[in-house]
Protein backbone atom coordinates (compact mmCIF):
# COMPACT_ATOMS: atom_id res chain seq x y z
CA UNK A 1 0.00 0.00 0.00
CA UNK A 2 1.54 3.35 -1.02
CA UNK A 3 1.45 6.03 0.93
CA UNK A 4 1.12 9.36 -1.46
CA UNK A 5 1.03 12.75 -1.46
CA UNK A 6 -2.42 12.82 -1.45
CA UNK A 7 -2.82 10.43 2.08
CA UNK A 8 -4.19 12.39 4.88
CA UNK A 9 -1.60 13.98 7.27
CA UNK A 10 -0.94 14.01 10.59
CA UNK A 11 -2.31 17.16 12.00
CA UNK A 12 -3.71 18.11 8.79
CA UNK A 13 -6.61 21.06 9.52
CA UNK A 14 -6.07 20.91 13.11
CA UNK A 15 -4.74 24.09 13.47
CA UNK A 16 -7.33 25.11 16.58
CA UNK A 17 -7.00 21.66 18.73
CA UNK A 18 -3.07 21.97 18.78
CA UNK A 19 -3.75 25.68 19.81
CA UNK A 20 -6.08 24.33 22.68
CA UNK A 21 -2.98 21.56 23.10
CA UNK A 22 -0.50 24.35 23.46
CA UNK A 23 -2.48 26.54 25.79
CA UNK A 24 -2.30 23.00 28.34
CA UNK A 25 1.74 23.54 28.50
CA UNK A 26 0.95 27.28 28.90
CA UNK A 27 -1.24 27.00 31.80
CA UNK A 28 0.52 24.30 33.37
CA UNK A 29 4.05 26.44 32.92
CA UNK A 30 2.45 29.19 34.64
CA UNK A 31 1.04 27.14 37.62
CA UNK A 32 4.24 25.67 37.81
CA UNK A 33 6.39 28.73 38.47
CA UNK A 34 3.97 29.88 40.94
CA UNK A 35 4.24 26.63 42.33
CA UNK A 36 8.15 27.10 42.88
CA UNK A 37 7.96 30.70 44.22
CA UNK A 38 4.80 30.64 46.30
CA UNK A 39 4.03 27.43 47.30
CA UNK A 40 1.70 24.39 45.49
CA UNK A 41 -1.10 23.96 48.69
CA UNK A 42 -4.24 27.11 48.35
CA UNK A 43 -6.10 26.73 51.75
CA UNK A 44 -8.45 24.93 52.42
CA UNK A 45 -8.18 22.37 49.61
CA UNK A 46 -6.79 23.78 46.46
CA UNK A 47 -3.74 22.40 45.07
CA UNK A 48 -1.57 23.73 42.16
CA UNK A 49 0.39 20.52 41.56
CA UNK A 50 -2.94 19.21 40.72
CA UNK A 51 -3.51 22.09 37.88
CA UNK A 52 -0.42 21.28 36.62
CA UNK A 53 -0.10 18.07 36.12
CA UNK A 54 -4.13 18.23 34.34
CA UNK A 55 -3.46 21.35 32.31
CA UNK A 56 0.01 19.32 30.72
CA UNK A 57 -2.09 15.93 30.63
CA UNK A 58 -4.88 17.67 29.00
CA UNK A 59 -2.50 18.96 26.72
CA UNK A 60 -0.47 16.23 25.68
CA UNK A 61 -3.84 14.44 24.77
CA UNK A 62 -5.21 17.34 22.66
CA UNK A 63 -2.13 17.65 20.37
CA UNK A 64 -2.42 13.47 20.23
CA UNK A 65 -6.33 13.69 19.09
CA UNK A 66 -5.22 16.59 16.50
CA UNK A 67 -2.17 14.77 14.73
CA UNK A 68 -4.85 11.80 14.38
CA UNK A 69 -8.06 13.09 13.56
CA UNK A 70 -7.32 13.92 9.85
CA UNK A 71 -7.05 10.37 9.37
CA UNK A 72 -10.76 9.99 10.48
CA UNK A 73 -13.79 8.32 8.44
CA UNK A 74 -15.75 11.49 9.39
CA UNK A 75 -15.70 14.39 6.49
CA UNK A 76 -15.09 18.11 7.08
CA UNK A 77 -18.05 18.58 8.75
CA UNK A 78 -18.21 15.65 11.17
CA UNK A 79 -14.58 16.70 12.07
CA UNK A 80 -15.21 20.30 12.37
CA UNK A 81 -18.31 19.52 14.92
CA UNK A 82 -16.01 17.50 17.03
CA UNK A 83 -13.38 19.62 16.44
CA UNK A 84 -14.82 23.12 17.70
CA UNK A 85 -17.42 21.30 20.67
CA UNK A 86 -14.51 19.29 22.40
CA UNK A 87 -12.09 22.47 22.29
CA UNK A 88 -15.33 24.55 24.00
CA UNK A 89 -15.51 21.39 26.68
CA UNK A 90 -11.61 21.41 27.31
CA UNK A 91 -11.85 25.48 27.57
CA UNK A 92 -13.92 24.74 30.50
CA UNK A 93 -12.21 22.04 32.13
CA UNK A 94 -8.87 24.00 31.98
CA UNK A 95 -10.93 26.92 33.47
CA UNK A 96 -12.42 24.95 36.39
CA UNK A 97 -9.29 23.11 37.42
CA UNK A 98 -6.97 26.38 36.92
CA UNK A 99 -9.17 28.51 38.55
CA UNK A 100 -10.82 26.63 41.24
CA UNK A 101 -7.31 24.94 42.34
CA UNK A 102 -6.30 28.78 42.84
CA UNK A 103 -9.36 29.45 44.73
CA UNK A 104 -8.20 27.01 46.79
CA UNK A 105 -11.15 24.65 46.16
CA UNK A 106 -11.09 20.84 44.41
CA UNK A 107 -13.37 21.28 41.32
CA UNK A 108 -13.92 17.24 41.86
CA UNK A 109 -15.55 17.35 45.43
CA UNK A 110 -17.03 20.55 46.24
CA UNK A 111 -19.77 19.54 48.33
CA UNK A 112 -20.18 21.76 51.42
CA UNK A 113 -18.89 24.86 49.66
CA UNK A 114 -20.72 27.84 48.03
CA UNK A 115 -23.46 27.79 45.61
CA UNK A 116 -20.57 28.83 42.67
CA UNK A 117 -18.37 26.17 43.53
CA UNK A 118 -21.06 23.48 43.85
CA UNK A 119 -22.34 24.67 40.29
CA UNK A 120 -18.80 24.62 38.71
CA UNK A 121 -17.95 21.19 40.14
CA UNK A 122 -21.41 19.76 38.62
CA UNK A 123 -20.71 21.24 35.48
CA UNK A 124 -17.51 19.85 35.28
CA UNK A 125 -18.45 16.29 35.93
CA UNK A 126 -20.68 17.29 33.27
CA UNK A 127 -18.31 18.17 30.50
CA UNK A 128 -16.18 15.22 31.65
CA UNK A 129 -19.21 13.09 30.27
CA UNK A 130 -19.88 14.84 27.32
CA UNK A 131 -15.98 14.64 26.63
CA UNK A 132 -16.00 10.60 27.06
CA UNK A 133 -19.02 10.81 24.92
CA UNK A 134 -17.47 12.84 22.33
CA UNK A 135 -14.37 11.00 21.97
CA UNK A 136 -16.56 8.19 21.45
CA UNK A 137 -18.11 9.05 18.60
CA UNK A 138 -14.40 10.38 17.60
CA UNK A 139 -12.88 6.83 17.89
CA UNK A 140 -16.07 5.07 16.07
CA UNK A 141 -14.38 7.51 12.76
CA UNK A 142 -11.44 4.83 12.95
CA UNK A 143 -13.31 1.47 12.99
CA UNK A 144 -15.21 2.19 9.31
CA UNK A 145 -13.12 0.66 6.46
CA UNK A 146 -12.73 4.39 4.81
CA UNK A 147 -10.07 5.28 7.12
CA UNK A 148 -8.26 2.69 6.86
CA UNK A 149 -7.86 2.61 2.93
CA UNK A 150 -5.08 5.17 2.65
CA UNK A 151 -2.36 4.31 5.80
CA UNK A 152 -3.64 0.95 7.03
CA UNK A 153 -0.46 0.55 9.66
CA UNK A 154 -1.36 4.12 11.23
CA UNK A 155 -5.29 3.34 11.36
CA UNK A 156 -4.86 0.38 13.00
CA UNK A 157 -1.94 1.50 15.90
CA UNK A 158 -5.03 4.36 16.14
CA UNK A 159 -7.36 1.65 16.42
CA UNK A 160 -5.46 0.23 19.48
CA UNK A 161 -4.88 3.68 20.64
CA UNK A 162 -8.46 4.41 21.18
CA UNK A 163 -9.31 1.43 22.91
CA UNK A 164 -6.98 2.13 25.42
CA UNK A 165 -8.23 5.79 25.85
CA UNK A 166 -11.79 4.35 26.22
CA UNK A 167 -10.49 2.45 29.33
CA UNK A 168 -8.48 5.76 30.66
CA UNK A 169 -12.29 6.89 30.31
CA UNK A 170 -13.30 4.16 32.58
CA UNK A 171 -10.76 4.77 35.50
CA UNK A 172 -11.62 8.23 35.24
CA UNK A 173 -15.56 7.13 35.96
CA UNK A 174 -14.05 4.73 38.58
CA UNK A 175 -12.13 7.59 40.44
CA UNK A 176 -14.98 10.24 40.15
CA UNK A 177 -17.61 7.35 41.64
CA UNK A 178 -15.02 6.06 44.27
CA UNK A 179 -14.27 9.99 45.18
CA UNK A 180 -10.59 9.30 44.56
CA UNK A 181 -7.17 8.04 42.90
CA UNK A 182 -7.17 5.20 46.21
CA UNK A 183 -9.01 2.11 46.34
CA UNK A 184 -8.27 -0.75 48.89
CA UNK A 185 -4.71 -1.08 50.97
CA UNK A 186 -2.78 0.26 48.40
CA UNK A 187 -4.31 0.30 45.17
CA UNK A 188 -3.99 3.73 43.03
CA UNK A 189 -6.32 4.11 39.93
CA UNK A 190 -4.32 6.78 38.40
CA UNK A 191 -1.91 4.59 37.04
CA UNK A 192 -4.41 2.73 35.09
CA UNK A 193 -5.82 5.91 34.15
CA UNK A 194 -2.97 8.40 32.97
CA UNK A 195 -1.07 5.36 30.96
CA UNK A 196 -4.51 4.35 28.81
CA UNK A 197 -4.15 7.82 27.51
CA UNK A 198 -0.32 7.81 26.66
CA UNK A 199 -1.42 4.84 24.02
CA UNK A 200 -2.53 7.55 21.89
CA UNK A 201 0.65 8.53 21.59
CA UNK A 202 3.06 5.06 21.60
CA UNK A 203 0.59 3.21 19.64
CA UNK A 204 0.55 5.11 16.71
CA UNK A 205 3.88 6.44 16.43
CA UNK A 206 5.37 2.32 16.22
CA UNK A 207 2.76 2.30 13.55
CA UNK A 208 4.22 5.09 11.87
CA UNK A 209 7.74 3.35 11.75
CA UNK A 210 6.51 0.47 10.17
CA UNK A 211 5.10 2.70 7.09
CA UNK A 212 8.62 3.75 6.79
CA UNK A 213 10.16 -0.18 6.30
CA UNK A 214 10.37 -2.34 3.33
CA UNK A 215 8.28 -5.12 5.51
CA UNK A 216 5.19 -6.38 3.49
CA UNK A 217 1.99 -5.29 4.45
CA UNK A 218 1.36 -8.37 6.25
CA UNK A 219 4.45 -8.21 8.47
CA UNK A 220 3.64 -4.60 9.09
CA UNK A 221 0.71 -4.87 10.35
CA UNK A 222 1.70 -8.11 12.59
CA UNK A 223 4.15 -5.66 14.16
CA UNK A 224 1.44 -2.90 15.04
CA UNK A 225 -0.60 -6.05 16.21
CA UNK A 226 1.71 -6.86 18.47
CA UNK A 227 3.02 -3.32 19.95
CA UNK A 228 -1.01 -2.58 20.45
CA UNK A 229 -2.29 -5.75 22.08
CA UNK A 230 0.65 -6.29 24.25
CA UNK A 231 -0.57 -2.55 25.43
CA UNK A 232 -3.67 -3.65 26.08
CA UNK A 233 -2.62 -6.43 28.29
CA UNK A 234 -0.38 -4.67 30.03
CA UNK A 235 -3.12 -2.04 30.79
CA UNK A 236 -5.95 -4.94 31.41
CA UNK A 237 -3.19 -6.36 34.37
CA UNK A 238 -2.51 -3.14 35.79
CA UNK A 239 -6.37 -2.99 36.34
CA UNK A 240 -7.00 -6.24 38.10
CA UNK A 241 -3.69 -5.46 40.01
CA UNK A 242 -5.25 -1.97 40.83
CA UNK A 243 -9.08 -3.68 41.40
CA UNK A 244 -7.67 -5.80 44.02
CA UNK A 245 -6.59 -2.79 46.10
CA UNK A 246 -2.46 -3.14 45.39
CA UNK A 247 0.21 -1.54 44.28
CA UNK A 248 1.45 -1.95 40.47
CA UNK A 249 4.51 -0.71 41.96
CA UNK A 250 4.90 -3.78 44.39
CA UNK A 251 6.76 -7.29 43.21
CA UNK A 252 4.22 -9.61 42.58
CA UNK A 253 2.74 -11.84 39.44
CA UNK A 254 0.29 -8.88 38.07
CA UNK A 255 2.59 -5.78 37.85
CA UNK A 256 5.62 -8.08 36.65
CA UNK A 257 3.46 -9.40 33.77
CA UNK A 258 2.34 -5.63 32.91
CA UNK A 259 5.86 -5.26 32.94
CA UNK A 260 6.70 -7.45 30.22
CA UNK A 261 3.90 -6.82 28.41
CA UNK A 262 5.03 -3.01 27.82
CA UNK A 263 8.46 -4.60 27.46
CA UNK A 264 7.17 -6.57 24.68
CA UNK A 265 5.63 -3.64 22.70
CA UNK A 266 8.89 -1.30 23.30
CA UNK A 267 10.50 -4.38 21.43
CA UNK A 268 8.66 -4.16 18.68
CA UNK A 269 8.83 -0.41 18.41
CA UNK A 270 12.47 -0.96 18.51
CA UNK A 271 12.77 -3.42 15.90
CA UNK A 272 10.30 -1.44 13.73
CA UNK A 273 12.74 1.42 14.58
CA UNK A 274 15.95 -0.16 13.51
CA UNK A 275 14.46 -1.20 10.13
CA UNK A 276 12.92 2.55 9.24
CA UNK A 277 16.63 3.44 9.87
CA UNK A 278 17.35 1.25 7.01
CA UNK A 279 15.40 3.59 4.86
CA UNK A 280 11.96 3.88 3.79
CA UNK A 281 10.13 1.04 0.69
CA UNK A 282 10.61 2.36 -2.40
CA UNK A 283 6.57 3.52 -2.56
CA UNK A 284 6.96 5.92 0.23
CA UNK A 285 7.69 8.97 -1.44
CA UNK A 286 10.51 11.33 1.29
CA UNK A 287 8.08 13.90 3.42
CA UNK A 288 5.15 11.88 3.76
CA UNK A 289 4.24 12.64 7.07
Amino acid sequence: MQVSVTSPKLFSGEKWLVIAGLLGFVLAAFCGVWTLVYGGPVAPNGNLVNAISFDAAIGIFMLSTAAVSPLSAFGRKGRAFFRWSFIVLVLYAYFAETVQNFRGVNPRFAKGLAPFDQNVGGIFAFVALLLIIFYLVFAAGFFFRKASDSRPELVLGIRYAVLAVMISFAAGVWMSVNAGRFTGISGNIIWLHGLGFHALQAVPFMAWLTERTRLPARIRRLYVHAAGFSYLLGLAAIGWQTMNGRSVLEWSPLPLLACAFFLAGIAAGIAAFRLALIGPRESVPAGAA
